[in-house]
C-alpha cells in the first residue's frame, strides 16, 4: 500500500504532537489527594510523592504526622477549568492544617486530571 506524501507528513506531524502532549505527564511529580474533614467543612489537599513517603504513604500516616507535629503545611487543591475547557484538580495555595481542628483524613479519588505541585507559586 502506497501512502501519499501529504498523508505521510500528516501522520508524522500527528505522532510528533502526540508525543509532545504525553511528555509533561511523565515529567510531573505524582500527587496524592486527600480529603480533610473538620467540624466546619471539608477540603482537598495534595501531597507530593516525597512528602507522602515521609508519612507512611497513606491517610493514616498523614493523620499520625499531623497529630505528632501539631500542624502541617500542605497544598489545597480545587477544581478549575483548563485552557482547553476540561476540568482539572489544581493546587490553589499552601495552607496550614491544625491537628485539633481536623477530625478525619481520607484518600480522595477523582476522575479529573491532577496537576503537579509547583513550589514556585
Amino acid at each position: 500500500m502506497k501512502i501519499s506524501n501529504r498523508a505521510g507528513r500528516g501522520l508524522a506531524l500527528a505522532c510528533l504532537m502526540g508525543s509532545m502532549m504525553v511528555q509533561p505527564a511523565f515529567a510531573a511529580d505524582k500527587v496524592s489527594l486527600f480529603k480533610v474533614i473538620t467540624a466546619k467543612d471539608e477540603i482537598v489537599i495534595g501531597l507530593s510523592e516525597d512528602e507522602l513517603k515521609q508519612m507512611d504513604g497513606n491517610a493514616g500516616g498523614v493523620a499520625k504526622a499531623l497529630v505528632a507535629r501539631g500542624s502541617l503545611s500542605v497544598w489545597r487543591y480545587a477544581v478549575r477549568k483548563a485552557p482547553t475547557g476540561d476540568l482539572e484538580q489544581a493546587p490553589v495555595h499552601r495552607i496550614g492544617l491544625i491537628s485539633t481542628e481536623s477530625l478525619r483524613i481520607e484518600p480522595y479519588a477523582t476522575p479529573l486530571k491532577v496537576l503537579p505541585i509547583d513550589e514556585k507559586k
